[in-house]
């Protein structure tokens, strides 16, 4: 009875034993390090991709003025303030004239000077027009007279002598009025040039426009091509966007756009790609594009910033994977694939990829194939995995 009853009890503890290891080894197989790695996967599924490019912007002006005065000088008047909305033509400051008055007035005394000088030189002309022509009709009555031996030779010589003078005087005349005309065109356009000085001194708007800065105040000395005030046309408003080169690829004038002011994030404003710059920034590894609007919105502020959103045109139909997928693996890039319970590592040619985190996969994976997306760890070839839902929170 004894002997029973001991080797039930061993039986019994043996039997304890063996379950205590089955579940231990289940609890290790199953939640410890050598449990499977929980993936979620997706099915790999054709469709078209739209690419869009985002970037932040600045508001500038297409079209700003610097108005200043193109020689030196002293501020008389500033007679508009900052914000003020001006008319081209407009006046807008004027600079101290100083002497160009009464330079003015020297000159057009100057001008009225060589006039009388070319008349009084028109009228010595006429003059000795006539004298040669007397001087001509003279000599040829001397000549016939001669030539019948009526007069001496010597009183011949002396008429043609009195022509040829007649006829250097002549020529002396016209120097003199052409000298006259030259002086005076040359007066004229001194004239001419001291009264655009003299227009120069008032300082107009070039075209309609919002004054932006008020940078000298009147009794301020300023140097040639200094800036007293500065103007931009608020229809010309644009957004100077910066895009990272290496998700530039499609960016081209007339992509439509999407620009979200910071004073506005509620509101989309519609847009295009007016100009994109012929020149990167090497530092920041990122291109250049202005974008314009469509409508440009009443108050908008140069200098403020925006989201801006291209879209490039939709892609051919190809398979679509999430980018959290793509996954690189000795300088490979490729995505974990599930085939028949076993992982795959499937190298692949990735093309366009959109804003909502999805990849064009033009070449290594197939419609319908299980594709991992997340693990709870890194996983490899021999990994065992079980698929869930969601990484997030306790499986069953």
């Amino acid at each position: 009875m004894k002997v029973s009853s001991i080797g039930s009890r061993r039986l019994v503890l043996v039997v304890l034993g063996v379950l205590l290891v089955t579940a231990m080894a289940y609890v290790v197989m199953r939640s410890g390090p050598l449990a499977p790695t929980r993936v979620t996967v997706v099915p790999a599924a054709e469709g078209q991709l739209t690419p869009k490019l985002f970037g932040i912007g600045t508001v500038e002006a297409r079209r700003s003025y610097l108005i200043g005065p193109t020689a030196a000088g002293r501020v008389r008047a500033v007679v508009v303030d900052v914000g003020d909305t001006v008319r081209a033509g407009q006046r807008l400051a004027e600079m101290d004239p100083v002497d160009l008055d009464e330079r003015t007035a020297a000159l057009d005394a100057s001008v009225a000077r060589a006039g009388s000088a070319m008349t009084a030189a028109e009228a010595q002309r006429r003059d000795a027009q006539a004298r040669r022509d007397l001087a001509a009709v003279n000599a040829q009555r001397y000549v016939e007279l001669g030539r019948q031996n009526f007069i001496s030779t010597g009183a011949v010589e002396a008429r043609l002598q009195e022509q040829a003078s007649a006829d250097a005087l002549v020529t002396a005349s016209d120097a003199n009025l052409a000298a006259a005309r030259q002086d005076h065109q040359r007066l004229a356009a001194e004239r001419a040039g001291l009264r655009q000085q003299r227009a120069n001194v008032r300082l107009l708007a070039p075209a309609d426009g919002v004054v932006t800065s008020r940078d000298a105040e009147p009794g301020s000395t300023v140097v040639a091509g200094q800036a007293v005030l500065r103007l931009i046309e608020p229809s010309s408003l644009w957004v100077k966007v910066r895009l990272d080169q290496a998700r530039s690829a499609g960016l081209a004038a007339g992509l439509p756009a999407q620009v979200v002011l910071r004073s506005n994030p509620g509101r989309a404003l519609p847009g295009k790609v007016a100009r994109v710059e012929a020149i990167s920034d090497s530092v920041t590894e990122e291109r250049v594009a202005q974008v314009s609007f469509d409508q440009v919105p009443a108050g908008l502020s140069v200098g403020e910033l925006a989201e801006v959103t291209l879209s490039l045109p939709a892609t051919a139909n190809a398979v679509l994977l999430p980018n959290a997928a793509i996954k690189r693996r000795q300088a490979q890039t490729g995505v974990w694939v599930i085939e028949a319970g076993a992982l795959r590592f499937a190298p692949v040619r990735i093309g366009q990829t959109s804003l909502d985190g999805q990849v064009q996969v033009l070449d290594g994976v197939k419609p319908g194939m299980s594709v991992v997306v997340h693990s709870e760890r890194e996983i490899g070839e021999y990994s065992r995995v079980t698929e869930v839902d969601t990484l997030v929170g306790r499986q069953p």
